[in-house]
């Protein structure tokens, strides 16, 4: 008893702590997370903000660098600079604003390199066939992507068209790429941190710090072009980094910033440590309390036990009172002999009335009615102990062969009218051959009853009822499986309909016990009754009988 009682203490404990803890657990995990989301969105605003800065600064640099070319080129004839000493002048004017000059050159309508300031050997080169130069006659104002040029070195230019008359030329100046990609780097951060640009067919335009070097292939995907900044994650190597992005108004360009989300997440893990210490105190308390409540149950529990055992003397007067009825149904077995032998004589005796001399007796009258009242009274009896008995066969199984076929059949002459009342069509797909059961027909009968008129009530009318036998020969059962076009189990009560006094029916229609009763009689045949919804809808019951079961008496 006491073993009992300590696995009762260990499962109550169990069940307790779950659904304490787990509660605990998700409040601690929503707070957790809630933060980290709040603080993840925090840190992803300041980048989105340093993205947009940057990009700025980017835009005011490209800006001003067209914006000084465009004035040299109309503030200055094509003979003029032509002339060394004036290209050198204005280069030298322009270096001395900025460093981010490498040369400056003029290129006429031909595409010929006329005039040149810089440190390389670039006069006389033809670019009528480079694509830059294409688009600067397209566009006026061009600013092209990383190429490797005359000089076999990665670089980019601006152009600005100017036009004289019938004559157009371009101002062309290269910009230095140390510097400019110092503008890019000072984005990045920490000791992961990287930034860097991407032209529109994803090919780094200023090197990177850890994915290549300028016209190489960045291992991030290719953007489309999209209006405003974007911060997302991106698996970079070994690492997950977290990425800003943003396109720039002047130039076809994307800035990409890289931050290492460890570094910048480190006040999350600390928060982390610090819920982890409170949610420890928490499941100390909550373990504690539920030791104290379980203590508490199982003493009420031993209490309730030893009440129990008070109802259990109850019950076996109870156990009595059934045996005394089965005594109660041997004696009105043995009592039909003599009531069969006492209306047999009382038969006899109204046949010698009918005899004249014997009508002549002037006690006829009285011999008659004596006669009659004892033919009443024998049927009173047997009507009576064929009532006892017939209680007493329903209290045991009674074994004998039963074709499942014409139970069926038999069954359904109950139901036809009932049917026919509501139109519902009752069709049948009986197995031929089927092997007889060795069971209690009768009981069978009333389960078939029950789950037919089921069946009847569920499609209420225009319906149809159908009912096929079968034969298992892995599992020696017949199997019975009843299907209509009603509208089904639900499937949260599915498991539930075998449980007493459960009914889906409206209130008053039924009790909740005929399907309790045929899961109880069909367990006590050796049998099973099984329920689900069909494919089509509709219910599907399935009665499997054994061949075969040995009932217990007793």
């Amino acid at each position: 008893m006491e073993d009992k009682y300590g696995n009762l203490r260990l499962k109550l404990l169990a069940s307790m702590l779950s659904f304490s803890l787990v509660p605990l657990f998700i409040v601690g995990l929503s707070l957790y997370h809630q933060f980290d989301r709040a603080y993840t969105t925090k840190v992803q605003e300041n980048l989105r903000a340093l993205v947009e800065d940057r990009r700025h600064a980017l835009d005011l640099f490209f800006e001003e660098r067209i914006s000084q070319l465009y004035t040299v080129a109309h503030t200055h004839s094509f003979d003029a600079l032509c002339s060394p000493t004036t290209l050198e002048h204005v280069f030298d004017l322009m270096q001395r604003r900025s460093k981010y000059y490498v040369d400056i050159g003029v290129i006429d309508q031909k595409g010929d390199h006329v005039a040149y300031a810089g440190p390389y050997a670039l006069k006389g080169v033809n670019y009528r066939d480079a694509e830059w130069f294409q688009s600067v006659l397209l566009h006026g104002i061009y600013v092209s992507d990383v190429f490797l040029g005359v000089r076999q070195y990665p670089h980019f230019i601006i152009a600005v068209l100017r036009r004289e008359g019938d004559r157009y030329w371009i101002l062309r100046a290269t910009i230095n790429t140390d510097l400019f990609e110092s503008m890019v780097k000072a984005a990045q951060a920490g000791e992961y941190g990287d930034a860097f640009l991407v032209n529109e067919k994803n090919l780094l335009q200023t090197s990177s710090r850890f994915v290549g070097r300028p016209m190489e292939v960045p291992p991030i995907p290719a953007q489309p072009r999209f209006n405003g900044s974007r911060v997302m994650s991106l698996d970079i190597g070994q690492r997950t980094m977290l990425v800003g992005a943003v396109w720039l108004r002047n130039v076809p360009w994307m800035l990409v910033v890289m931050e290492d989300p460890q570094e910048e997440f480190l006040p999350v893990l600390q928060t982390r440590s610090l819920a982890l210490i409170l949610l420890a105190a928490g499941v100390a308390v909550v373990v504690l309390g539920a030791v104290f409540v379980v203590n508490l149950m199982i003493g009420q529990l031993q209490e309730a036990d030893r009440q129990k055992a008070l109802l259990d003397a109850d019950l076996m007067q109870t156990s009595k009172m059934a045996a005394l009825g089965r005594l109660a149904a041997g004696i009105a077995h043995e009592i039909n002999n003599p009531l069969a032998v006492i209306q047999e004589k009382a038969g006899w005796i109204q046949d010698l009335l009918e005899e004249e001399d014997v009508q002549k007796s002037e006690n006829f009258k009285e011999f008659e009615a004596a006669v009659t009242k004892i033919q009443q009274h024998v049927d009173r009896a047997r009507t009576v102990t064929h009532r006892l008995l017939g209680f007493a066969r329903r209290m045991e199984p009674v074994q004998h062969p039963v074709n499942m076929n014409k139970l069926v059949e038999e069954t359904l002459t109950f139901l036809e009218n009932e049917a026919r009342h509501r139109n519902i069509e009752i069709t049948k797909e009986l197995q031929d051959n089927l092997p007889d059961v060795l069971s209690d027909g009768a009981q069978i009968q009333q389960v078939l009853l029950n789950v037919v008129n089921n069946a009847i009530d569920a499609v209420e009318k225009d319906g149809r009822v159908h009912i096929k036998t079968s034969y298992d020969k892995d599992l020696h059962h017949v199997l019975v499986e009843i299907s209509d076009t009603g509208p089904g189990i639900p499937s949260d009560v599915l498991d539930k309909i075998f449980d007493p006094f459960f009914t889906t029916k409206k209130l008053g229609s039924g009790t909740g016990l005929g399907l309790s009763i045929c899961h109880s009689i069909m367990t006590k045949l050796g049998g099973r009754i099984e329920a689900r919804n069909g494919p089509q809808g509709g219910a599907v019951f399935v009665l499997a009988i054994p061949l075969q079961h040995q009932a217990s008496v007793g």
